[in-house]
């Protein structure tokens, strides 16, 4: 890599440790940068996904007073996310490259709608739950598991805009606020990307210089992102989701159609 080159996946994995402790959807923006400095595209989901484990791991330290109570929860659905990311890193090594191009669109899309219907949806389902005298399980019960299972699959295999699929269920199937879901999506990020990247490790090609930028500025734009994170409120951060969303599902379809 030239020096311009160095400074700007530096400066991508910043932007991107930032954007998925808020969000998620990193990806997006470090992604094409390692594209442009020449790195074929295994390579670079391979050094992407290693490097931003720091990243994963600093968000999480900073949402860490909203994972109290939660150590149970953590425990559960990390479990999907360990076997799910260890699947879909598998399948990128198995599969060609442009395996999953058609239907994440529609993943971003659907989890959108989702993220925007949800206090709607979560009053109708407490209603049902109120008239019924039951309550919803602390861990989401079997649908919250299953559906993390194959959002971390797919999280495994090129993590782009995973973190607004885990909001989504979440805060369809647990009865909780959304900045405390937010620190839940952290960790499970983190638990993806190392399970991933520690298996690419040891069967996959990357590049160590994208690697090290990116680990360094992921975990700086991790803690950045924590500050600016835990102190929007609810409609604020809902709305930023949505529009990283919207602005990930534009950018996957010109990749596919343009």
């Amino acid at each position: 890599m030239t020096n311009w080159e160095m400074l700007a996946v530096f400066m991508a994995g910043i932007s991107a440790g930032t954007i998925n402790t808020i969000v998620g959807s990193g990806t997006l923006i470090t992604f094409p940068v390692l594209l442009a400095t020449g790195l074929p595209p295994v390579t670079a989901t391979v050094s992407n996904a290693l490097g931003l484990i720091p990243g994963s791991i600093s968000g999480a330290i900073g949402y860490r007073a909203e994972l109290t109570g939660q150590h149970r929860r953590v425990l559960r659905l990390s479990a999907a996310a360990l076997i799910g990311g260890l699947t879909g890193a598998t399948l990128l090594l198995l599969l060609p490259s442009t395996a999953f191009e058609t239907v994440v669109p529609v993943l971003v899309t659907l989890a959108l709608v989702l993220v925007i219907l949800q206090p709607r949806l979560t009053r109708a389902v407490q209603a049902r739950r109120a008239r019924k005298g039951t309550t919803t399980g602390p861990q989401g019960g079997p649908l919250l598991f299953t559906g993390l299972l194959f959002a971390s699959v797919y999280g495994g295999y090129f993590t782009a805009a995973q973190g607004i699929i885990y909001l989504s269920l979440m805060g369809m199937l647990l009865d909780d606020s959304l900045q405390r879901l937010n620190a839940v999506k952290n960790i499970l990020a983190a638990v993806v990307n190392s399970v991933a990247a520690l298996y690419f490790l040891f069967v996959a090609h990357f590049d160590w210089t994208a690697v090290l930028l990116i680990a360094v500025g992921s975990a700086i734009g991790g803690q950045l992102g924590a500050r600016v994170g835990r102190r929007l409120p609810p409609v604020a951060l809902r709305t930023l989701i949505v529009v990283v969303g919207l602005i990930a599902i534009v950018q996957l379809l010109l990749r596919q159609y343009g």
